[in-house]
């Protein structure tokens, strides 16, 4: 009696320690010995892939129509594709702009340069370039006119020349500002 119990414990003990689990035996078959000599199973694949399965040959009209498309001159070939577009009632595509994404150059972005070159300039900067040390007082005074600074603050910006007066302004005002500093004996340009 001694030993059953023994053996019963000796069981026990044995299966939860070391339990076996129930996928081994379904993935590592023990009943097929491992041939290392075997060969890897060679597998017939189709000449080209068809995602969409076995298709029926074209019809004789389909391939009468592919015969009269090919057949075309290239430029009735141009005007076939939006001719096949209107009367199926396709959207019209329309261009995405790579503006931004620095793809880089591209042959047809040159004409856009030169149309922006064409774009005519609406807000100009008066440069004060040099002027008269006698009619220092005066394009003094001008300058004070127009840019409403202080006497002192006016003083130190005409010293400097060359120096920026004034800047975002209309061509109108530009030209009047111009024609003040050059009577007051002063020379300005407009940028």
């Amino acid at each position: 009696m001694r030993s059953s119990i023994l053996r019963c414990l000796v069981a026990t003990k044995s299966s939860t320690i070391h339990p076996t689990p129930p996928q081994f035996h379904q993935l590592y078959s023990t009943h097929f010995p491992y041939d290392p000599n075997s060969k890897p199973k060679r597998h017939k694949y189709p000449p080209f892939y068809d995602p969409y399965g076995p298709r029926l040959p074209p019809s004789e009209k389909i391939l009468q129509l592919a015969d009269r498309i090919s057949s075309l001159s290239p430029d009735e070939l141009i005007l076939l594709g939006p001719l096949l577009q209107h009367r199926l009632k396709h959207p019209k595509l329309q261009k995405i702009s790579s503006e931004g994404l620095g793809v880089g150059v591209h042959p047809g972005s040159a004409p856009k340069e030169e149309e922006e070159k064409k774009v005519e300039k609406t807000a100009f900067d008066v440069k004060l370039e040099k002027f008269d040390a006698a009619a220092k007082i005066k394009v003094i005074k001008e300058v004070r006119a127009f840019t409403n600074l202080g006497l002192k603050e006016a003083k130190e910006l005409v010293e400097k020349a060359p120096v920026l007066l004034k800047q975002g302004i209309t061509k109108e005002e530009a030209d009047g500002i111009i024609e003040k500093i050059k009577a007051a004996g002063g020379v300005a340009v407009m940028e």
